[in-house]
């Protein structure tokens, strides 16, 4: 519900339902300039063998279809474990399809490595943020509607 308010001079003030009106506009446009504009000419040049710096591509099993579904990420790997903060938590399809078949794959630079990946939902994806490279923690703080951290436990 919108309520006027005499302080802010008879301005609309947000509420739940505004900010989530908010957020689906958010994951709209996000969504299509993700799948129209960004990852096909990340998916092309990492197919044509460039150089990725920041990104990564996860390749995950598709839920209902059960094919190869890749998707640009950017992650941070420390050790064994690479961590990605999904920018639209369970509404990325990604999300969804390692939640079905949580064995993954991830290019990291040139070499594919496969891993088990999980929701981590008590984890505070704004924090893990701070530790990721710049250009895509600020891309995912400003067009993120439901910050969700996900763990990918890679194998050796």
């Amino acid at each position: 519900m919108l309520a006027a308010s005499a302080a802010q001079g008879g301005r609309l003030r947000s509420s739940r339902i505004l900010r989530r009106f908010d957020d689906s506009v958010k994951r709209r446009v996000s969504r299509f300039l993700s799948v129209k504009v960004f990852n096909p000419l990340v998916k092309a040049a990492a197919k044509a063998g460039l150089p990725l710096f920041g990104v990564a591509i996860l390749e995950t099993t598709g839920r209902r279809s059960g094919e190869a579904r890749r998707t640009p990420v950017g992650p941070t790997v420390s050790g064994s474990t690479a961590w990605i903060v999904a920018e639209h938590g369970r509404h990325a399809a990604y999300v969804r399809n390692l939640e079905a078949d949580p064995h993954v794959r991830i290019r990291l630079g040139r070499r594919w490595r496969t891993g088990v990946a999980r929701v981590v939902p008590d984890d505070d994806p704004r924090a893990r943020l701070s530790g990721m490279p710049t250009l895509n923690a600020s891309v995912v703080r400003a067009m993120g509607s439901e910050l969700l951290t996900v763990r990918i436990d890679l194998d050796a």
